[in-house]
Parts: structure tokens; sequence; C-alpha cells
């Protein structure tokens, strides 16, 4: 459980460090003088979506450590057996990163006002997410079909209600990059969609991030991966 607690941390360091890159951790109520006002001026122009996105990103964050430190916990007792690793799992990585890929590229689209790539763009992205999702199942239909349901034993468990979990919050993300690409079919590139574009792209590289973090876990990668470090710095 040590180990899988060290790599949570260090994950929540990095989490920290990208969340100060999105503003999320700017304090502009310590700033004084000119400088300070200037930031309170700026603060009141950020819309109130990317305000609460970034709490959102904090809640559903912290959410998933919890999670996996009741994985890190429960993993500890005898009647824990760990589950095969689908194979599929790898595929669906490598679809959900170019998912992450796509919207990056369209949120450099939208920046060069190119409607026919940021249309393009979000199309993969959408069509993408689906395939992942769907490969998500796939990957549920095998564990059934070998005998892992989700009350079969703990490790089962917490796989279903990992991967679920993650699933529910990319499906809530498709419903918003639903809507946005509907906005891009009917309007020019505006501010509107500019930050449309860019709050779908911030949520799509954090449920990337989030799902490589519950690979690793799943697969038992953080655990060797912090042994590998406590022996490199031994």
């Amino acid at each position: 459980m040590g180990s899988i607690l060290l790599f949570l941390s260090v994950l929540a360091v990095i989490g920290a460090w990208w969340l100060s890159r999105q503003g999320l951790a700017a304090k502009p109520w310590l700033e004084q003088g000119a400088t300070a006002a200037l930031s309170q001026a700026n603060a009141t122009r950020i819309p109130a979506s990317r305000i609460g996105l970034r709490v959102f990103l904090a809640v559903a964050g912290s959410l998933f450590a919890l999670f996996i430190s009741a994985y890190a916990m429960r993993m500890q007792l005898p009647d824990w057996r760990a589950l095969p690793v689908p194979a599929i799992l790898w595929l669906n990585t490598a679809i959900l990163g170019l998912s992450s890929l796509a919207l990056h590229g369209v949120k450099r689209a939208a920046a060069r006002e190119e409607m026919p790539e940021l249309r393009l763009g979000l199309l993969a992205a959408g069509i993408s997410a689906l395939a992942f999702l769907s490969g998500q199942l796939l990957a549920w239909r095998q564990l059934s079909n070998e005998g892992y349901f989700l009350a079969t034993n703990p490790a089962s468990d917490f796989f279903y209600i990992l991967t679920g979990l993650h699933g529910l919050h990319l499906l809530g993300g498709l419903v918003a990059l639903g809507r946005t690409t509907e906005r891009a079919w009917r309007e020019t590139v505006t501010e509107r969609v500019r930050l449309s574009v860019e709050l779908c792209a911030t949520y799509w590289h954090f449920m990337l991030l989030v799902w490589l973090i519950l690979l690793s876990v799943l697969t038992g990668w953080a655990g060797e991966f912090v042994d590998i470090c406590r022996q490199l710095l031994t």
C-alpha cells in the first residue's frame, strides 16, 4: 500500500502543477497595489464556465484519488485476487490518446480560425471517444465471459467501479462535445466557439491523464514504478 500511496503523492504534485498552469492556484487577493487591481480586473473577465470546469476537475480528481486510495488499502487483505488485464485496454488507451490529440488539434485550428480542420477534428474526437467507450464495454464482456462479474471478488468490484466511473465522466464530456460540434457547424469561429473548444480539450486531457493513472494502478505498474525508483535511490 505504501508504494501506491507514494505514487499517488507524486501524481498529486503533478496535478497541482497542472492546475496552477490552468490558473486555479492563482491568489490575486495576495497581490498589492496596481498589480492587485490588474489581477482583480482580469479575474472579473474569466468566464464562469472556465471557473466551473476548474472546480469540477478538482472535485473529480479528488473523487478518483479517494477510490484509488481505497483500492490500495483493500488489495492488502488476504481475499484479494488480481484480475487478468483484458488486452483490449491497451487499444482503448491508444484510442483515447488519439481523441485527446484530435482535440488539441481542434484548439489550434480554432486559434487560426480554420473551420474545416476544426469541424473535422471535433468529429474525429467524438468518434474516437465513442470507440473508447465501446472498447471498455468489450473489456467488461471479456471479463464476464471468463467468470469475473461485479461481485465475484473485491478486485473485480474495483475494476468495474473505476472503469465505469471514468466512462460516465467521459460520457458526460461527450454531451458537451456534441454541443460544441453543433455550434461549430452553425457558426464561424467566435470567442464562444473558441471557449467551448478550449474547455473540451482541457477536459479530454484530464480524462486521458485519469485513465493512464487508473491503468497503471489496475495493472500494478504503479507499485512497480515506485519500487524501481526506490532501487535507483538506494
